[in-house]
Protein backbone atom coordinates (compact mmCIF):
# COMPACT_ATOMS: atom_id res chain seq x y z
CA UNK A 1 0.00 0.00 0.00
CA UNK A 2 1.45 3.34 -1.21
CA UNK A 3 1.79 6.11 1.75
CA UNK A 4 -0.39 8.33 -0.05
CA UNK A 5 -3.41 5.25 -0.07
CA UNK A 6 -2.42 5.08 3.75
CA UNK A 7 -2.97 8.83 4.66
CA UNK A 8 -6.03 8.35 2.80
CA UNK A 9 -7.48 5.76 5.22
CA UNK A 10 -6.51 7.77 8.14
CA UNK A 11 -8.35 10.89 6.97
CA UNK A 12 -5.82 12.67 5.32
CA UNK A 13 -6.26 13.39 1.34
CA UNK A 14 -3.43 15.47 1.06
CA UNK A 15 -1.15 15.21 -1.67
CA UNK A 16 2.55 14.65 -0.92
CA UNK A 17 4.47 17.30 -1.23
CA UNK A 18 6.89 17.85 -3.88
CA UNK A 19 9.88 20.28 -3.98
CA UNK A 20 10.26 20.63 -7.91
CA UNK A 21 9.03 23.39 -10.52
CA UNK A 22 5.50 21.09 -11.27
CA UNK A 23 4.39 21.70 -7.59
CA UNK A 24 1.50 23.75 -6.51
CA UNK A 25 2.57 25.19 -3.55
CA UNK A 26 5.59 27.05 -5.66
CA UNK A 27 5.95 29.00 -8.32
CA UNK A 28 9.17 31.03 -10.00
CA UNK A 29 9.83 34.65 -10.58
CA UNK A 30 10.35 34.95 -14.10
CA UNK A 31 12.71 38.41 -13.99
CA UNK A 32 15.11 37.19 -10.98
CA UNK A 33 14.21 33.23 -11.29
CA UNK A 34 14.00 33.01 -7.19
CA UNK A 35 11.43 30.68 -6.02
CA UNK A 36 8.29 31.37 -4.17
CA UNK A 37 5.48 29.95 -2.38
CA UNK A 38 2.07 30.37 -4.02
CA UNK A 39 0.75 32.07 -1.10
CA UNK A 40 3.45 34.68 -0.71
CA UNK A 41 2.59 37.80 -2.95
CA UNK A 42 4.28 41.18 -3.01
CA UNK A 43 2.27 44.29 -2.37
CA UNK A 44 3.42 47.95 -2.09
CA UNK A 45 2.36 49.70 0.48
CA UNK A 46 -0.63 51.30 0.10
CA UNK A 47 -1.29 55.14 0.19
CA UNK A 48 -4.32 56.68 2.09
CA UNK A 49 -6.50 57.96 -0.87
CA UNK A 50 -6.84 61.61 0.00
CA UNK A 51 -9.80 63.92 -0.70
CA UNK A 52 -9.08 66.65 -3.54
CA UNK A 53 -6.83 70.06 -2.85
CA UNK A 54 -10.47 72.12 -3.57
CA UNK A 55 -12.48 70.20 -0.39
CA UNK A 56 -8.88 70.18 1.40
CA UNK A 57 -8.82 73.83 1.23
CA UNK A 58 -12.61 74.12 2.05
CA UNK A 59 -12.59 71.71 4.96
CA UNK A 60 -9.43 73.29 6.66
CA UNK A 61 -11.43 77.11 6.74
CA UNK A 62 -14.36 75.65 7.64
CA UNK A 63 -13.21 73.19 10.48
CA UNK A 64 -11.21 76.00 11.73
CA UNK A 65 -13.70 78.48 12.11
CA UNK A 66 -15.89 76.05 13.70
CA UNK A 67 -13.05 75.56 16.75
CA UNK A 68 -11.85 79.18 16.72
CA UNK A 69 -15.04 80.92 16.05
CA UNK A 70 -13.88 83.40 13.23
CA UNK A 71 -14.28 83.61 10.20
CA UNK A 72 -11.24 82.58 7.95
CA UNK A 73 -10.02 85.12 4.94
CA UNK A 74 -7.77 82.70 3.05
CA UNK A 75 -5.81 79.76 2.89
CA UNK A 76 -2.58 80.70 2.20
CA UNK A 77 -0.85 77.30 1.67
CA UNK A 78 -2.14 73.65 0.77
CA UNK A 79 0.55 70.80 0.51
CA UNK A 80 -0.01 67.32 0.44
CA UNK A 81 1.18 64.99 3.10
CA UNK A 82 1.77 61.18 3.60
CA UNK A 83 -1.13 61.29 5.88
CA UNK A 84 -3.11 63.98 4.47
CA UNK A 85 -2.93 67.55 3.91
CA UNK A 86 -1.36 71.04 5.66
CA UNK A 87 -2.62 73.93 5.17
CA UNK A 88 -2.19 77.94 6.55
CA UNK A 89 -5.18 79.44 6.82
CA UNK A 90 -5.18 83.43 7.97
CA UNK A 91 -7.64 84.48 10.33
CA UNK A 92 -8.55 88.29 11.23
CA UNK A 93 -7.95 88.10 15.14
CA UNK A 94 -8.95 91.54 16.03
CA UNK A 95 -10.84 94.23 13.67
CA UNK A 96 -9.43 97.70 13.43
CA UNK A 97 -9.97 101.31 11.99
CA UNK A 98 -8.19 101.33 9.69
CA UNK A 99 -8.60 97.89 8.12
CA UNK A 100 -4.94 97.94 7.39
CA UNK A 101 -4.28 98.00 10.96
CA UNK A 102 -6.38 95.10 11.93
CA UNK A 103 -4.62 92.29 13.57
CA UNK A 104 -4.17 88.73 11.01
CA UNK A 105 -3.55 85.50 12.37
CA UNK A 106 -1.72 82.36 10.73
CA UNK A 107 -2.83 78.98 11.31
CA UNK A 108 -1.43 75.63 10.37
CA UNK A 109 -3.92 72.94 9.59
CA UNK A 110 -3.47 69.83 9.58
CA UNK A 111 -6.34 67.12 8.11
CA UNK A 112 -6.11 63.25 7.68
CA UNK A 113 -6.45 61.75 4.23
CA UNK A 114 -10.51 61.71 4.77
CA UNK A 115 -10.07 65.85 5.10
CA UNK A 116 -10.74 65.64 9.01
CA UNK A 117 -9.24 68.45 10.69
CA UNK A 118 -6.65 66.10 13.14
CA UNK A 119 -4.32 69.30 14.60
CA UNK A 120 -4.19 73.42 13.97
CA UNK A 121 -1.59 75.95 15.63
CA UNK A 122 -1.55 79.21 15.56
CA UNK A 123 2.07 80.09 13.78
CA UNK A 124 2.12 84.28 13.30
CA UNK A 125 0.52 87.12 14.40
CA UNK A 126 0.50 90.27 12.22
CA UNK A 127 -1.09 93.77 11.05
CA UNK A 128 -2.75 93.34 7.95
CA UNK A 129 -1.06 96.01 5.74
CA UNK A 130 2.39 94.11 6.88
CA UNK A 131 4.16 92.44 3.99
CA UNK A 132 6.59 89.68 4.85
CA UNK A 133 10.33 91.13 4.41
CA UNK A 134 12.50 88.27 2.81
CA UNK A 135 16.15 88.65 1.82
Amino acid sequence: MSTRDQDADNGDTRRPRHEDAGSEATGTNAPTGERRHAHEVRHRPARPRRVSAARAMRGAAEQLAGLIGTAPESVSALRPTEDGWEADVEVVELERIPDSTSVMASYRVNLDADGELVGYERRRRYARGQTDRRG
